[in-house]
């Protein structure tokens, strides 16, 4: 199943894909998408319904604007990082005198809900907020059941589905605010994220390949089975003692070909235009946009 948010008729919506380009709009009393995901089989099973009802309410991909699956967010964004050994590498001797030891655990931080934009979206470019834009390509999970100290055995239990992201990054920020990476990932409408949550059922994880191209360039390119830590070590990790909730979002962490680790760096810039694929996960088709972040606004 394909569950996401789109914009029909001027209004949000939750909607279930049922065809390539197709799908059917979820009653407005099922509510948002977190709604859904919080009451399980039973949320499921209403959106199965409601798809085979048959007055249910058709689109076709061409009439609706697909937005960021999840729209409310009850925490931060939750993200991994380092979690591919060739990014890790590839990187050491330019982060600026912030290099650290080979991680023994998974890294984790969090980034502002409003960097969240939609899989189509164009992202917000401003020069004089940073001069090293850099793209991310990453696998997200959906929490799909409450849960704390989650064992490994148990972690995939907790899973919903899986989508993409493209977790834009600030390299300069990051130096600046002392090598830790909220500031230098949250700026805002800055993260791409969807376009769709494909269910847990639907995914064969490991075998996911996962790539991003810029400018029709291939630059990053690697298949799940190659995260330093599983999703169910992740899982199990972050929730050690810290509840994680239905509909929690969660970064798995990006594969090596990052802009800022090449000779010469790559960055971005307005205009460039960047596609993050996986493997039945669909894609993420963004492009840089002049935008004034740096100028004042209440």
């Amino acid at each position: 199943m394909k569950l996401g948010t789109v914009k029909a008729g001027g209004n949000e919506r939750t909607a279930c894909l049922t065809e390539a380009a197709a799908g059917v709009l979820l009653p407005v009393a099922l509510g948002d998408l977190v709604s859904i995901i919080e009451q399980g089989e039973a949320g499921l099973q209403a959106v199965r319904t409601a798809v085979q009802a048959p007055h249910a309410e058709r689109f076709e991909l061409s009439e609706v604007q697909v937005l960021a699956p999840i729209r409310r967010f009850r925490r931060d964004v939750l993200c991994t990082g380092w979690n591919y050994w060739d990014h890790f590498y590839e990187s050491e001797g330019k982060r600026e005198g912030q290099d650290v030891p080979k991680p023994v655990a998974p890294t984790f931080f969090t980034k502002a809900p409003g960097a969240i934009i939609g899989p189509y979206d164009d992202v917000a470019y401003d020069p004089q907020i940073s001069a090293k834009w850099d793209y991310e390509a990453e696998i997200v999970l959906i929490i799909g059941k409450t849960g704390r100290s989650i064992p490994r055995e148990r972690a995939l239990e907790h899973v919903f589905g899986y989508c993409l992201a493209n977790d834009m990054s600030q390299r300069d920020l990051q130096r600046r605010h002392g090598a830790q990476w909220f500031k230098g990932k949250s700026i805002d409408t800055g993260t791409p994220l969807g376009p769709w949550i494909v269910t847990r059922d639907e995914i064969d994880l490991p075998a996911v390949q996962l790539e991003l191209d810029l400018n029709g360039q291939r630059m990053q390119q690697a298949t799940a089975s190659q995260m330093a830590f599983p999703i169910d070590e992740l899982i199990s990790e972050l929730s050690f003692g810290m509840t994680l909730h239905a509909g929690d979002v969660l970064l798995t962490g990006t594969p090596s070909g990052i802009g800022n680790a090449r000779t010469p760096p790559v960055y971005l810039a307005d205009g460039d235009e960047m596609i993050v694929r996986g493997s039945g996960l669909g894609e993420l088709r963004n492009r840089m946009r002049k935008t004034p972040l740096s100028a004042y606004e209440a």
